[in-house]
């Protein structure tokens, strides 16, 4: 058994005879060596010298379980005298730890169990050494071990589960999905990796290739309604499927997917429905749903009413979560007309598929029945809504319309009428209870309106609860009862320059009526006036032009020119407006030139109430200007006196009978208002200092020659003097002379005193008082 592992050796001449020895394996088949010779030609003679045989590879089975070393085979060379003078040593892959050489004999083993998927083959390498030179007897030696593969691996598939998916229905050997297992054994040794497919699990339905894998479909019209999955299991065995193969297996999860092969069927072939007659348009009366063995979309219905005295009555609608078939009310029921409705359905497929056309017809019919039950209904009204229309001149009390309604559930039962209060606020209609006519209880005008909207109510008298409204829209008709008049307020100018014939104003006309055809004016003026004519343009205006040249703003500033204006309709309303006309001054060109404010503003066209706004809001910014002009001085200069008390106590005086001016104080109120103020830098305010402004003499006047004119003029040179104190101090020149018969003349005195004075007699003292001016005066100077 062993000999048919053994390599086949190769006989090779040598031409040398010198040549080195070579190692020869010995083992396996005990040898089998063969000699091999070669000729030399030398001194003329002919030697032959023996070689040894040369080798490659050796051979070993995996796995193997003995107790003892694996046997490779012997290395020797022919060299070795077998002496004990040569030592093999062994390199390469695995030496020492695999494979193990025995230095003196050349004995190779395998020490350790090896596995041919891990590794096939070995390269190694053996050299023959001198033991006492320690020197290569021959250069190394390469060779190769393989390792011969048993049936060790059971095939293996890729994954432990497999998903597939089918039509239902497919032909039978249709591929449904291929699986493939691999064996790690050597393939090209033996059947170890020859694998076969065979099916465990999974028959009738599926079958499986043995060689190639391929699970295919194995029974006829397999129906998805019937059964959706499937789990089939599939074996791979190696060594070509015989006895003592290793196998290997793997499940494949089919699910057949569904094809439109099932039509909808209704479970029942007639469906019973009720509803109450009051029901509202768009309500649901009911569902019904047929069934589809198919899903998804293959399972999609449509609902349709195809017959039946309802059709008028109902629709059908189709929800295409739940795949039901909606009936819903399509127009208002009455029980007393019509009980009981019939509606016939069909439901079909929404999609088809032209292959399975065989397991139609895919739709299917029901009747349905809908009962309306019958409840107590309010009035119903003959119209909605109602339009009357009444002209505007229509007395009081007329009857301009009627309204009839009944009780739909019994016809000869009364109804009451009454007008909705709420529509009829201001009490212009009234209705009769019995009959339902509408009588005006006011004259209507169409120019403060033009509809009236009210709301009639019908109430069952033997059920007041029963009740219904309907509108009328009740429509004012135009009678030609207003008069045109001035589309606005004219008020023009005329130039006094102007020529005859001139256009002043052109004017237009409105009127609140609407006569069907339109409106047509006439424009003409109430008497014949030698100043303005009118001209009718014929199109509702009118110009307004100068009947003679030339006027006088001086003579006559305004005209007011009275035009009557009528209509066309029947009976011919007529009025009278008025037209101001100013006279305004204009120059060659017909522009103003000068006229009163009123004038030039109107000619701008601005009403009466217009120009009495402009001349308040002048009014107004002026105000702020001057009320803007003193916050502004106030600010600039602090006045003296803040308030009247102030006045007393800021009065200078000179009162003093002893030594003159030289005496006087002057009281501050400034002191007062700031008492931190220093008094050595505190100024006499009634007198200006000299390095301030010069001194100013006044000139002498003349014309003052008795007392009352002394003071008089130096209360004017005090007022123009800059120099003079400020506007806020009183000065008083009482001074009394020598002998004095008139006591105490004070200024102040005699200007607050409203009795009767005599004067005169201070004509004598004329050189006294010129004299006090002069002390006076050069006092001031010092």
């Amino acid at each position: 058994m062993m000999n048919r592992f053994l390599p086949l050796l190769s006989l090779l001449l040598i031409s040398h005879l010198s040549s080195p020895a070579r190692l020869t394996p010995r083992g396996g088949d005990g040898g089998n060596r063969k000699l091999a010779t070669g000729a030399v030609r030398g001194e003329g003679v002919l030697h032959r010298s023996k070689r040894g045989w040369m080798w490659n590879q050796f051979y070993l089975m995996e796995e193997y379980t003995a107790n003892e070393y694996q046997y490779v085979g012997k290395l020797q060379s022919n060299m070795d005298r077998l002496d004990g003078t040569v030592r093999y040593v062994l390199t390469g892959e695995g030496a020492g730890t695999i494979f193990q050489i025995d230095e003196k004999t050349g004995d190779l083993h395998a020490i350790r169990k090896l596995d041919r998927e891990e590794k096939a083959n070995y390269k190694l390498q053996v050299t023959a050494v001198n033991t006492r030179t320690n020197r290569p007897l021959e250069p190394q030696t390469e060779f190769i071990i393989k390792i011969h593969d048993i049936n060790d691996n059971e095939p293996k598939f890729a994954k432990a589960t497999y998903t597939a998916s089918v039509p239902e229905m497919t032909a039978v050997g249709t591929p449904v999905m291929q699986v493939t297992a691999t064996d790690a054994d050597d393939s090209s040794y033996g059947n170890s990796a020859k694998l076969v497919y065979s099916i465990l699990q999974g028959q009738p339905y599926f079958s499986v290739e043995p060689d190639s894998g391929w699970i295919k479909i194995a029974l006829p019209n397999m129906d998805r309604e019937v059964r959706e999955k499937y789990q089939v299991v599939i074996q791979a065995k190696d060594m070509a499927g015989q006895m003592g193969g290793l196998s290997g297996t793997t499940t494949v999860n089919i699910t057949l997917t569904d094809v439109n092969d099932s039509p909808p069927r209704f479970s029942s072939s007639s469906y019973h429905l009720s509803i109450l007659e009051s029901t509202e348009v768009g309500s649901t009366v009911g569902r019904i749903k047929a069934k589809d063995g198919d899903a998804g979309e293959n399972a999609e219905m449509e609902y349709s009413i195809i017959d039946g005295d309802g059709r008028e009555f109902f629709s059908i609608l189709t929800d295409s979560m739940t795949q039901e078939g909606i009936i819903m009310v399509k127009k208002k029921l009455d029980y007393e007309r019509q009980r009981v409705y019939t509606v016939k359905v069909e439901v079909n497929n929404t999609k088809l598929d032209s292959r399975y056309s065989s397991f139609g017809p895919f739709r299917d019919t029901a009747t349905v029945k809908i009962t309306a039950q019958d409840v107590d209904e309010p009035p119903v009204f003959s119209v909605s809504p109602y339009v009357v229309e009444v002209r505007e001149d229509t007395a009081r009390g007329n009857t301009i319309g009627k309204v009839t309604a009944w009780d739909p559930d019994s016809p000869h039962h009364p109804v009451r009428y009454s007008i909705d209060h709420h529509t009829n606020r201001d009490k212009l209609f009234y209705i009769d209870p019995i009959d339902g006519s509408i009588t005006t209880l006011q004259p209507l005008d169409r120019e403060l309106s033009k509809w009236h909207n009210i709301s009639v109510l019908a109430t069952e008298i033997n059920n007041p609860h029963q009740m219904s409204r309907v509108p009328v829209l009740i429509k004012v008709l135009d009678v030609n009862d207003n008069a045109p008049e001035f589309a606005m307020y004219y008020e023009t100018f005329v130039c006094e320059n102007v020529k005859a014939g001139q256009l002043i104003q052109t004017i237009s006309a409105t009127d609140t009526d609407e006569p069907l055809f339109g409106h047509k004016f006439v424009f003409s003026l109430s008497s014949n006036n030698p100043n303005f004519t009118i001209l009718d343009n014929e199109d509702n205006t009118a110009r307004i032009l100068t009947r003679r040249s030339g006027f006088n703003r001086h003579e006559v500033s305004a005209y007011y020119l009275p035009v009557v204006i009528s209509d066309n309709d029947f009976p011919v309303q007529s009025s009278t407006s008025t037209l101001t006309i100013r006279v305004c001054s204009c120059d060659g060109g017909g522009n103003l030139r000068s006229c009163s404010v009123e004038a030039l503003l109107l000619s701008a066209g601005l009403s009466t109430g217009a120009l009495v706004a402009i001349l308040l809001c002048v009014i107004l910014l002026l105000m702020i200007v001057v009320l803007f002009s003193a916050l502004k001085r106030q600010r600039r200069k602090e006045p003296l006196i803040i308030s009247k008390e102030d006045v007393r106590d800021n009065v200078v005086s000179y009162n003093d009978e002893g030594g003159g001016e030289e005496d006087t104080q002057a009281f501050d109120i400034g002191t007062l208002r700031h008492p931190e103020a220093v008094e050595s830098n505190k100024q006499r305010r009634d007198i200006i200092p000299e390095i301030l402004f010069p001194y100013h003499r006044p000139s002498p006047t003349p014309d003052c020659a008795d007392a009352r004119d002394f003071i008089n003029c130096r209360l004017q040179e005090n007022d123009s003097d800059p120099s003079a104190p400020p506007y806020d101090s009183l000065a008083t020149y009482a001074y009394e002379g020598t002998g004095s018969a008139a006591e105490s003349l004070s200024s102040l005195g005699s200007s607050l005193t409203e009795g009767d004075h005599d004067y005169e007699y201070l004509s004598s003292w004329g050189p006294q008082f010129k004299k006090l001016a002069d002390m006076y005066i050069a006092k001031d100077k010092a």
